[in-house]
């Protein structure tokens, strides 16, 4: 179950890491529709357990990477799925029975990685592992002395944790399951990080640093004091310990070989991650063809714009001068910053354009510089909602034509537009408004690089923005070729790297740690143009069956308006959607909806079927 703790980015240490509640039995209740809520509240503690006052246990500080433990949530997931089943399904609303849908999806997806040892192998990589905790601290903020003890208690738990989590670690290494060297060269400098000889410099104390003024002075001094303890004898120590143990036992042991079907039984894993990453019975070869043709196309469409630009030579040649010439790049990551932020405020004018208001999310949004320490392996950017962190390192590699298109996805009307929008949706159940299904999630932001061009016009003024927009679009396609390529061909990472310098304009930073990526996360890069390719189809349904009655922002309205979804059941929500419409609701009813521009849901099962 580990590959969906990182749909989220999430590192191991940031679910914060209770262990389970105690299973306990769904409440007597009078209709089937109480009983699903209760299952769904059940569940949902389960999952979200908070440690208990005071704990020092390790496993409930900062979660417990045990086999045990997995075997607990895989119980866990198969009885509330027994559970579900005695829920009479034909008793429930509609909205109710798309709930109990969605919630099964979810337990069969959680139960289906135990068939496949394999998924230890994304126990850790240079994106997300106990490696990179600290980090994830940085924002960790209380108005009472009581957050910041229970913060200290959790820095003198790391040795017990970061001892079980190389236990775990040495178990997936001796059934020879591990992430590819070539790779995972990046972490040792990573680890060392961690390692402060002046604690006050050590990523664990950033929380402590300013403390607020809620909090005594002399109470202030005493958490800070017991910090710097804190990280001197337990944190830098037990680094130290990972540390030696990632170069001498960890490297040496790691596969040689970048493919995941390289592993037991690879080949079936790597299936099951491009169906659970895509949403679909698509297969690796079926992805691969799509991508091939859909490099064809962009690549005509990415011509079109180089003649139009005028420039004097070959096209391989104008990559080659976008890739080089220092005129597309900033020197300063002030700079840098500052073009980010203010493509960010280009956008906001035209969300109208896209979406409803009345759809638009509450949550404000902004840009934000992801951590140095982070910064030289992981992405150009990426949602931390509700900010954008952008990456800051070697501006020389980050091209300006990028910036607008980057921001349209990473911010808004991309992720953090549909994430806001989902957890403001109150009308459904918790599970629902925080899920996170890739295809869905990444599919709409990288539809939203559609809307900033069209629509919104955010590339019309400048030829080189227009071609950096169908440049990312042909990232996205490039992915579905090297991503099967690796995984199923048995590409190696420098073939997958020339295939991504031959077909896009992408810096080679860039394309270095996007190759590295993929190797370590096996099917999800698939899921950004599968997801993107779907909704423009349903769109191009939408517009063909309501001819007049057609409008962008209602279509999209009802894109976002139930949430993350998987692509089989956004086709029905939508094509109900079409057929209310057709049928004479109002084109701005959302199909679960009982009135236009609202989600409220209906009073009773009778009207809501109506």
């Amino acid at each position: 179950m580990r590959h969906a703790l990182v749909l989220a980015i999430a590192l191991v240490f940031a679910s914060a890491g209770a262990t389970a509640a105690p299973p306990t039995s769904i409440p007597a209740a009078d209709t089937p529709a109480a009983q699903l809520h209760a299952l769904f509240d059940k569940a949902w503690n389960q999952e979200h357990a908070k440690p208990a006052p005071g704990s020092t246990d390790y496993k409930q500080l900062w979660g417990d990477p045990s086999i045990a433990h997995e075997q607990r949530q895989l119980a866990d997931a198969k009885a509330n799925l027994a559970a579900l089943k005695e829920i009479d399904v034909a008793q429930l609303d509609p909205n109710d029975q798309l709930s109990r849908r969605l919630f099964e999806y979810q337990l069969d997806d959680a139960i289906a990685p135990a068939a496949y040892p394999d998924d230890a192998q994304g126990l850790i990589t240079q994106l997300w592992g106990p490696q990179l905790a600290g980090n994830e601290l940085r924002d960790e903020h209380f108005a009472k002395a009581e957050g910041y003890e229970n913060l200290v208690r959790k820095l003198d738990a790391t040795g017990d944790y970061l001892d079980a989590f190389t236990t775990r670690l040495k178990q997936a290494m001796a059934q020879g399951i591990t992430q590819p060297r070539e790779v995972m060269e990046r972490v040792p400098d990573e680890i060392a990080a961690n390692i402060a000889k002046d604690p006050v410099e050590s990523p664990f104390y950033a929380p402590f640093k300013k403390l607020p003024d809620s909090i005594p002075a002399a109470s202030q001094a005493k958490l800070q004091a017991e910090a710097k303890q804190a990280i001197t004898q337990v944190i830098n120590p037990a680094y130290e310990k990972f540390l030696a143990f990632f170069r001498n036992d960890y490297l040496p042991h790691a596969r040689t070989v970048a493919s995941v079907s390289s592993l037991p039984g690879g080949k079936a894993y790597y299936a099951y991650l491009v169906r659970h990453y895509t949403t679909t019975d698509m297969t690796p070869r079926q992805i691969h063809d799509m991508g091939l043709k859909l490099v064809e196309q962009i690549h005509g469409e990415m011509e079109a714009v180089f003649r139009q630009i005028g420039f004097k030579g070959s096209y391989k040649e104008f990559v080659h001068y976008l890739r080089t010439d220092p005129k597309f790049y900033y020197s300063d990551p002030d700079d840098l910053l500052q073009a980010y932020r203010a493509a960010a405020k280009r956008i906001d004018p035209h969300l109208t354009d896209v979406l409803s208001l009345w759809m638009q999310p509450r949550q404000p949004w902004g840009v934000r510089v992801i951590p140095a320490s982070l910064a030289p392996n992981t992405y150009p950017a990426y949602a931390d909602v509700p900010y954008m962190s952008v990456n800051l390192y070697k501006p020389q590699s980050r091209p300006k034509y990028e910036i607008q298109v980057l921001t349209c996805h990473e911010g808004r009307p991309g992720h953090n537009l549909q994430i806001p929008v989902a957890e403001e949706l109150d009308n459904l159940p918790k599970f629902r408004r925080h899920a996170y299904y890739n295809a869905f999630g990444e599919g709409w932001a990288l539809y939203a690089e559609t809307l900033c061009d069209k629509p919104m016009g955010l590339f019309d003024e400048d030829p080189y923005s227009k071609f950096g927009y169908l440049n990312y679009q042909m990232w996205r396609a490039v992915r579905l070729v090297v991503d099967t390529g690796i995984h199923e061909d048995g590409w190696t990472r420098a073939q997958a790297v020339k295939y991504m310098q031959d077909h896009t304009a992408l810096a080679d930073q860039n394309i270095a740690t996007e190759v590295d990526r993929y190797i370590v996360w096996p099917g999800q890069a698939l899921s950004y143009m599968i997801g993107e390719q779907q909704i423009l189809a349903l769109r191009e349904e939408a517009k063909t069956k309501l001819g007049d009655k057609y409008d962008l922002k209602n279509f999209d309205d009802v894109v976002l308006g139930q949430g993350s979804l998987p692509m089989a059941v956004l086709k029905e929500v939508v094509d109900k959607w079409i057929d209310n419409t057709l049928a004479g609701k109002p084109a701005d009813q959302l199909p679960f909806a009982c009135k236009p521009r609202t989600v409220e849901t209906c009073a009773t099962p009778a009207a809501a079927a109506k």
